[in-house]
């Protein structure tokens, strides 16, 4: 895994004071770890985006913090924005052990193109874009391809059980759930269900009519 580097500053402010920090260009941070003093810090919120963008969330970072002589590894544990202007808002920072593993949430992603959708327009369906995993920071992937060209026949699937990953993993996702399917066609679907509601209708219909049968034969009888 690449390893970058990113310049952080103390913060002394807190609260609902950090806005002034956000208009300064600056977003608030918060440093934690095993057997590590809780720091509040303050960075460039450009140099952070640019960070994410280029090394990704599992990335092991470089934290330089102002006054101190060494950097810190460290790794992304949350990114809050915006919900509305994808501004950032807060980061935190969790401090490492390159010697010790970790859990992590690492992206799945797909390559190639899967037969049943090219032939038989089938619906691609992806149940899981993450998997979590454990391994030595160093050894964190920042994403795990899957190849989704084997999809040949409608409603074939991968679980993570099939997902290729390296040996310095260990997968720690339930290994039956689904990452991907090949589902039918919707109009098939929609032809099917409407068919059934008809079948439906048409047995109500039956059964509306013997029933009016019945009532007038006995009408007849009395």
């Amino acid at each position: 895994m690449a390893e970058t580097t990113l310049a952080v500053d103390p913060r002394n402010v807190t609260g609902k004071k950090v806005k002034a920090l956000r208009r300064q260009g600056l977003v608030p941070a918060h440093l934690y770890g095993k057997e590590t003093d809780s720091l509040a810090l303050q960075a460039q919120s450009d140099d952070v985006i640019n960070v994410i963008k280029a090394a990704g969330r599992n990335a092991i970072i470089s934290l330089s913090i102002s006054g101190e002589g060494e950097p810190r590894p460290v790794v992304l544990r949350g990114v809050q924005q915006h919900p509305i202007t994808d501004e950032l808002l807060h980061v935190d920072f969790f401090q490492i052990s390159l010697s010790e593993t970790l859990t992590a949430d690492v992206p799945v992603v797909t390559v190639g193109e899967p037969p049943a959708v090219s032939i038989y327009a089938g619906v691609l369906l992806q149940s899981l874009d993450h998997i979590q995993i454990e391994a030595l920071p160093v050894n964190i992937p920042q994403s795990i391809e899957v190849d989704i060209s084997v999809l040949e026949e409608l409603d074939d699937a991968l679980f993570v059980r099939d997902l290729k990953v390296p040996a310095d993993l260990t997968v720690l996702s339930a290994p039956d759930q689904v990452v991907v399917k090949v589902s039918p066609p919707k109009v098939e679907l929609e032809i099917e269900e409407e068919e059934l509601a008809e079948g439906e209708e048409g047995e109500e219909g039956e059964e509306g009519e013997e029933g009016e049968e019945a009532s007038s034969d006995d009408e007849q009888d009395n």
